[in-house]
């Protein structure tokens, strides 16, 4: 039974910040971050803004984009790498927010790949339940809680923001294929908040040593993302007998619009296939998926019956991939019948 995803939905904070701010207290100029990186600006949470708060408001959207109320979702599946406390799980939160009393709630954890995690999660569930009711994924992250001022190399990257997507089972579409998900364990010490948690709980030493502010070896996440990306849209190619040429839209994880273009390249991916959304908005980890779906549906990137390439890797480290066939959304259908965006 094909599973497909049939609304979308984003969230920024309102507060943008400029790569003069950043350069402020990371020692460098607002240009060397933008000829290094490629990302112009990025947002912050407001200062009562948790991670569930932002996922909750793209959820919302999420919804009205699918043309669905909160109490027909059966589950909810949230990734993120920073929740809003080490329990109860972000999910839990966003289903009280958002109202959805029948669904089930959950976490993954796979940093910024988690939203591929989460994805094959729920798609697994409704495969396994035919005529269940459709599922809410979410990706969420506020790094800059978490973010050292002065280390460039982090503060320049990462930001705020949140994505999902309403998964449907149902006739109609090929929809979203099964996900090809990896790990490599022994990358774990890359880059992550390392303080806090049961091996290194907090203590007056961890806080002054800035054991719980992300920290991250540039260069060897750099070289993980060049190796592992060409392999993943090799994979995925291989696995649907496919050519580059049949792929319309490349939609990405943003470790930095410089980086990933890079990446793609060395893969054979033209550049006006890959969907670039970290310029404008930073590394937003998990979140970066599901916005960039939203925003290309917006910006009527995605039309029906294209073949979209969904590829994530992250922490731990962790990558993941797999092919979407765009059937299209509520929303989007109503705006081309009506020739204007829903109110």
């Amino acid at each position: 039974m094909p599973v497909r995803i049939s609304g979308v939905g984003e969230y920024l904070p309102a507060e943008e910040v400029s790569n003069e701010r950043i350069s402020e207290h990371a020692g460098v100029s607002a240009e060397w971050i933008s000829q290094r990186t490629g990302v112009l600006a990025r947002r912050r949470a407001a200062p009562n803004e948790a991670t569930s708060d932002l996922a909750a408001r793209a959820c919302e959207r999420a919804l009205t984009s699918a043309g669905l109320r909160p109490d027909q979702v059966g589950l909810i599946v949230s990734a993120t790498s920073l929740p809003d406390e080490l329990g109860p799980s972000v999910a839990c939160r966003i289903q009280s927010r958002i109202g959805a009393r029948d669904a089930a709630a959950m976490d993954v954890g796979a940093a910024c790949s988690g939203f591929l995690y989460a994805l094959e999660v729920a798609r697994c569930w409704l495969h396994a339940r035919p005529g269940a009711p459709p599922a809410l994924v979410v990706g969420a992250e506020v790094y800059s809680r978490f973010v050292d001022p002065a280390d460039r190399a982090t503060a320049s990257l990462f930001a705020d923001g949140a994505g999902a997507v309403v998964l449907t089972s149902g006739d109609g579409g090929e929809g979203l294929s099964p996900l090809r998900l990896g790990a490599d364990g022994w990358g774990a010490d890359l880059v992550g908040v390392f303080s806090g948690g049961t091996r290194r709980p907090a203590s007056p030493e961890t806080v002054a040593s800035g054991g719980h502010t992300i920290r991250m070896n540039g260069r060897a996440i750099s070289e993980f993302t060049l190796r592992v990306l060409p392999r993943m849209v090799q994979e995925c190619l291989e696995e649907h007998a496919l050519a580059l040429d049949d792929i319309d839209l490349v939609v990405s994880h943003q470790p930095n619009p410089l980086l990933l273009a890079r990446a793609c390249a060395q893969a054979g991916v033209p550049p006006e296939r890959v969907l670039i959304t970290g310029d404008l908005v930073g590394n937003i980890g998990a979140g970066s998926v599901p916005f960039g779906l939203a925003r290309a549906e917006a910006t009527g990137r995605l039309r029906e019956g294209d073949r979209v390439l969904l590829m994530a890797f992250g922490a731990g480290m962790t990558w993941g991939c797999g092919l979407l066939t765009w059937t299209g959304t509520e929303r989007g259908r109503t705006r081309d019948e009506d020739g204007g965006d829903l109110t």
